[in-house]
């Protein structure tokens, strides 16, 4: 009785599953598909790089469950593309299902060799399809990339034990084994012109005694945590020129990560820093862009180098995860600087030293996450676990700066007091975002009234920037700072950093003043 029943029981459910077996029934498909895009633009790669993985989602909006025969790549096994569909890699499918009222996604990667391409202008437009079905019901959907040639350095791996080559520093005439991964520039390589991109792995470090030259226009894109570090007694010299075209800039020297998607375009904190290691030399950096690193220049040590140890002129950081410029006891001299968007300070010397800043746009408007620091911050100090350092700060002149940003005090001056040390600084003509009324910040480095230290200073006006979110920084007609600059200083820095004269009525800040449109 029991066996004829559970038979029963049995035979009923194959029968129900049977009536409905129509609803799972897969119809082939008719050509009918719908695309979330019909081209795929996997944007710009570098060669041998991969790119991002990107997405196309293919809907069957019929009300029948159907198979497509074949999913497939045009140039087949051949192709430079890589899909996925529905979780299975591979360059060929067949018989890829979706449900009525469904559907899937395909996903496309590429890393291409453009030394297998016709390659024109050290770049080229490689192309393929993703091919659905065949014949009277063929589909298809285009893939679009642009493969750039470039320079690569890097340095050697040891293919037996995976270990990637270190530096070893030249310091004070001893050598110091490091775990920076990276390898020193050849002399054939101490030139880079903008005939191609540069991208570099780990930390390209300029030799003891040696100089890099950068040619305006160039290009130099670096991996993550990797940069540029320039030894002792080595220099870098960054030499731009400027641009007619503000989009293009091409007469700028651009450095930047080496993930060329506009997604990352401003992401912060893609590569390392421009190291200007202790005991580097008569380092200039003019008509340059600094953007997305994690510190766009360390600058350590020679406070009291008969030449400054970095002259900066004309350039822009931008998007710095941690500091854009973070001096440590060094001498920095500074015109036509404009710095914002910094995970922590924009502008940082520390632990003394000599800075001279004159017509820079100082700014913070960071929104990615809590900030410690203003957009300037001044000290003579660094502590560590074991102990605190004290340094001569012999002078940090600030002459017809903007500093500013969306935090309140945008500058702190932090001086530990030590009869043996010096802590000189002074603010001209300076439009500066500073709540005067926070007593957090009192004593003789905050007497405003003290024109040794502060002189003609505009207090939390308005400067008017085009979109500093987006790193517009020029200002307007509307801005405080306009016709507020000191004609002496503005003589010594004749044009803005556009080009454009400022010495018959000098605007505070790295720009002079435009109409917006």
């Amino acid at each position: 009785m029991k066996k004829t029943l559970y038979f029963l029981t049995c035979l009923s459910f194959l029968l129900l599953w049977s009536s409905c077996r129509k609803d799972f029934e897969f119809e082939a498909s008719t050509g009918n598909l719908s695309f979330s895009k019909d081209t795929v633009y996997l944007d710009t790669v570098f060669t041998n790089i991969g790119s991002s993985t990107y997405n196309l989602k293919v809907y069957n909006r019929s009300s029948d469950p159907i198979r497509i025969s074949s999913v497939k790549l045009g140039q087949g096994e051949a192709s430079e593309y890589r899909l996925n569909v529905d979780g299975i890699p591979g360059k060929s499918f067949e018989n890829v299902e979706i449900l009525a009222k469904d559907s899937m996604y395909i996903f496309v990667e590429t890393t291409i060799d453009i030394n297998n391409l016709p390659s024109l202008d050290n770049e080229f437009l490689y192309t393929d399809k993703i091919e659905f079905d065949s014949g009277s019901n063929l589909q298809t959907v285009e893939l679009v990339t642009l493969v750039k040639d470039a320079v690569f350095i890097y340095p050697d791996k040891d293919n037996t034990t995976g270990i990637i080559e270190t530096l070893t520093l030249h310091i004070g005439g001893q050598q110091v084994e490091t775990q920076i991964q990276g390898r020193y520039l050849e002399p054939s390589e101490l030139t880079f012109s903008n005939q191609k991109p540069y991208v570099i792995y780990g930390y390209a470090a300029v030799p003891n005694n040696e100089t890099l030259n950068i040619e305006a226009g160039a290009r130099v894109h670096f991996h993550a945590n990797s940069g540029l570090l320039v030894s002792e007694g080595a220099s870098l010299n960054v030499n731009g020129s400027l641009s007619t075209d503000q989009e293009l800039l091409e007469n700028e020297v651009i450095f930047e990560g080496d993930r060329l998607e506009p997604a990352f375009a401003n992401v912060p904190g893609q590569w390392g820093t421009i190291w200007l290691l202790d005991g580097s030399i008569n380092n200039t950096i003019n008509h340059a862009t600094i953007k997305n690193a994690s510190v766009g220049i360390l600058s350590e040590g020679n406070a009291d180098a008969i030449t400054n140890k970095l002259t900066i002129e004309n350039t822009q950081i931008y998007n710095s995860s941690n500091f854009g410029v973070l001096g440590r006891n060094t001498s920095i001299e500074a015109n036509n600087l404009v710095i914002n968007n910094s995970g922590q300070s924009s502008f940082a010397g520390t632990l003394g030293g000599r800075y001279n800043l004159t017509h820079c746009t100082i700014a913070n408007y960071w929104n990615n996450s809590f900030r410690q620091f203003p957009a300037l911050l001044i000290n003579n100090f660094q502590e560590t676990a074991d102990a605190t350092y004290i340094a001569d700060l012999n002078e940090a002149n600030f002459n017809n700066c903007i500093i500013y940003g969306n935090d309140n005090p945008e500058f702190i001056i932090d001086e530990i007091t030590d009869p043996s040390v010096v802590f000189n600084f002074k603010f001209t003509n300076c439009l500066v975002r500073f709540n005067e009324a926070n007593s957090n910040f009192t004593g003789p480095n905050y007497d405003f009234n003290n024109a040794s230290k502060y002189e003609n200073i505009l207090f939390n006006q308005e400067p008017d920037f085009k979109d500093p979110n987006h790193n517009e920084l020029i200002i307007g007609e509307n801005s405080a700072a306009n016709n507020q600059g000191n004609g002496t200083f503005a003589a010594d820095v004749p044009t803005d950093i556009l080009g454009t004269n400022r010495t018959v009525a000098p605007d505070i800040g790295a720009y002079q003043h435009i109409t917006f449109e």
